[in-house]
């Protein structure tokens, strides 16, 4: 099996979604717009490269996964990697509004995200991950576990 289609442990994906929203809550409240091209970068490498590139999924996969128990279960990489990528394009739009002088926009696509990100990582209903699932069985492909 190809590494992207590799089940993994959902509890990296849900670390990942907790320290963004806490990263981009506290860009906000500082007002420190950096923060929001700075984790769309995070996004993107995880997204597009796979947990190994994702700055915070490899901090839990190599000093946080080893001192907790095993996964109950393991889930398809593709939902959550869709998730980001859509957290990308929300980041980057985030950017360039900020860049246009329109901060009041910038911020609320960056709030979307740490609204999304934080329900995940709290309950772990994940809406992007939802949305691959919703398009992935109208093109009828099939989930790894």
């Amino acid at each position: 099996m190809a590494d992207s289609l590799r089940p993994i442990d959902a509890r990296g994906p849900r670390f990942n979604q907790g320290v963004l929203t806490v990263a981009l809550l506290g860009g906000f409240v500082a007002d420190a717009r950096l923060v929001v091209p700075a984790f769309a970068v995070v996004l993107l490498l995880g997204a597009a490269f796979g947990p190994r590139y994702g700055p915070f999924l490899r901090l839990y996969a190599e000093a946080i996964k080893p001192r907790l128990g095993p996964p109950a279960e393991l889930e398809d990489p593709r939902p959550p990697r869709f998730a980001a990528a859509v957290g990308v394009v929300f980041l980057t739009a985030a950017t360039v509004a900020f860049a246009a002088g329109a901060v009041g926009v910038g911020w609320a696509l960056a709030l979307v995200v740490a609204a999304l990100a934080g329900l995940a990582a709290a309950t772990g209903i994940c809406v992007g991950c939802e949305l691959y699932l919703v398009f992935a069985r109208r093109r009828g492909v099939e989930l790894v576990a």
